[in-house]
C-alpha cells in the first residue's frame, strides 16, 4: 500500500483539532480586515481591485501547472464579465476559459459543489483543448493516472491516482463529505481546515483526465470564502505559485498517509500569507489611483502608456526595474526621447530613480509592498516573517 486512498483508513483524514487554532483565528481576523479595507475603496477601485485579484489568480494558477496565459487577455474578459469594460479585445480559449471560472468562482461562492459544477469548471478550464478524450467528464481511461516527472527512461511516480472506475462514487464520497462539513453543517469545520483537506482529498482522487490542480485550487478559494459567508477573493495561487516547490513537495508527502497535520500546517501558513497579499494589493491600487490623479496633467501619451504598463504588474512591481531600453522597446522612443521622457516622469513624481548609467533603473513612486511570509510550528505557532522570502 502506497498512497493514501489505499490504506485501509481512507479517507477518514485524521489531524490535531488543537493544532491549528492559533491560525484559525488569525485567519478569520484577516478576512474581516480584507472585508473592512474593501468597504473603504470607492466602487470604481473595488472593482479594479477584483478584477486584478481575479486576473492574477487567473494567470498564476494555470502558471502553476506551466501554462503561460497572456494576462492582458485574460483582464480583459474578467472585466467584461464583471461589466466594467467594453474593449473589444480578441481573447483566446483558453484566457476565455479560465476567467469563465474564476467569475464563476466568485459569483457562486455559496452555491453548493456538485458534479454538474465541477463538470462546467472543467469544461471551462479545458477550453480550446483538442487532445483530450474526456472533457466536463470524469475520466475514464483504463490505464492508470499517474503524476510524473523526468525523462522516460528514468520516469519518477510522484504519485498514481485511483482507478477510472473507482473515480465516481469517490467523487460522491467526496462531494458528500465537503457539504457535511460546510458553515452550519452538523459536522462543520473551520475554514483553514477544511480548505486544506479539501484541497488533498480532491488532489488525492485526481478525478479529471487533466485541469486537477486548477480545480483543487479553486475547491480550496470556495472553502475559504465559504466560512466567512461572503464573497473575499484571497490571492491564493498567487501565493502557491510562489512557493510551487514546496507545494508539490507538501502534496506528494501528504498523498502516502491520511494523517494530515503537516499538510494542514502548510496550507494555512499559505492561506495566511495569501490574505497579506491580497491586503498589498488593496493598498497598492488605493495608491496608484493616488499617483495617477496626482501626474495625469504633467505627463505625456507615451508616458502614461509606459506608467500604466508598470502599474500592470501590481505590488511586486515591473521585473527589473524600468529602463532606457525597457522604456524604449514599450513606448517607440529614440534614446534622446527615452531620457527626455524618463526624466519628466521623475520630475512629476511618478518614478524614482536609482543607479548610475547602465545601472540606472525606475521604479514606482509607490510604497512597496511589505508581503509577510508565514510559516505555522508543530506546536501551532504562527510566525510572520518580514521581509517576505520564499520558503523553496
Amino acid at each position: 500500500m502506497r498512497w493514501n486512498w489505499q490504506q485501509p483508513d481512507w479517507p477518514n483524514f485524521a489531524w490535531a483539532p488543537a493544532l491549528l487554532v492559533n491560525a484559525e483565528a488569525m485567519f478569520l481576523r484577516g478576512t474581516g480586515v480584507l472585508a473592512g479595507a474593501s468597504k473603504h475603496l470607492d466602487q470604481a477601485a473595488h472593482d479594479q481591485v477584483l478584477a486584478e485579484t481575479l486576473s492574477l489568480e487567473a494567470v498564476t494558477t494555470s502558471e502553476i501547472e506551466g501554462e503561460m496565459l497572456d494576462r492582458a487577455s485574460v483582464q480583459s474578459s474578467i472585466q467584461k464579465h464583471l461589466g466594467i469594460s467594453t474593449e473589444r479585445r480578441r481573447v483566446g480559449p483558453a484566457e476565455q476559459g479560465i476567467s469563465d471560472l474564476m467569475v464563476n468562482l466568485y459569483r457562486g461562492i455559496n452555491v453548493p459543489l456538485s458534479h454538474d459544477t465541477l463538470f462546467l469548471w472543467h469544461q471551462m478550464v479545458m477550453s480550446g483543448r483538442s487532445d483530450l478524450r474526456d472533457v466536463g467528464r470524469y475520466r475514464s481511461s483504463a490505464g492508470p493516472m499517474q503524476v510524473v516527472s523526468g525523462p522516460i527512461a528514468a520516469r519518477k511516480i510522484h504519485f498514481e491516482a485511483p482507478p477510472s472506475v473507482r473515480v465516481k462514487k469517490e467523487m460522491a464520497a467526496f462531494l458528500q463529505w465537503f457539504k457535511a462539513t460546510a458553515p452550519g453543517s452538523a459536522d462543520e469545520l473551520p475554514a483553514l481546515t477544511r480548505a486544506g483537506i479539501a484541497h488533498l482529498y480532491f488532489e488525492s482522487i485526481h478525478p479529471f483526465e487533466d485541469g486537477n490542480g486548477r480545480l483543487g485550487r479553486a475547491i480550496a478559494e470556495k472553502a475559504l470564502v465559504q466560512g466567512f459567508g461572503q464573497p473575499v477573493i484571497i490571492a491564493f495561487a498567487r501565493t502557491v505559485l510562489a512557493h510551487h516547490r514546496a507545494y508539490y513537495a507538501a502534496l506528494e508527502a501528504a498523498n502516502k498517509q491520511n494523517n494530515v497535520n503537516d499538510w494542514l500546517r502548510w496550507f494555512a501558513a499559505i492561506a495566511i500569507e495569501a490574505q497579506h497579499r491580497t491586503l498589498s494589493l488593496i493598498e497598492f491600487v488605493i495608491h496608484k489611483t493616488k499617483l495617477l490623479d496626482a501626474v495625469r496633467e504633467h505627463i505625456n501619451e507615451r508616458q502614461q502608456k509606459v506608467l500604466l504598463r508598470m502599474l500592470r504588474e501590481g505590488p511586486e512591481g515591473f521585473q527589473g526595474g524600468m529602463t532606457a531600453k525597457k522604456y524604449a522597446a514599450i513606448a517607440g522612443t529614440t534614446p534622446a526621447t527615452t531620457t527626455r521622457d524618463l526624466a519628466g516622469l521623475v520630475d512629476a513624481g511618478a518614478l524614482t530613480r536609482s543607479g548610475e548609467l547602465k545601472s540606472t533603473r525606475y521604479a514606482l513612486n509607490i510604497p512597496s509592498a511589505k508581503v509577510q511570509s508565514v510559516s505555522i510550528s508543530k506546536d501551532g505557532e504562527v510566525r510572520l516573517i518580514l521581509p517576505y522570502r520564499t520558503t523553496d
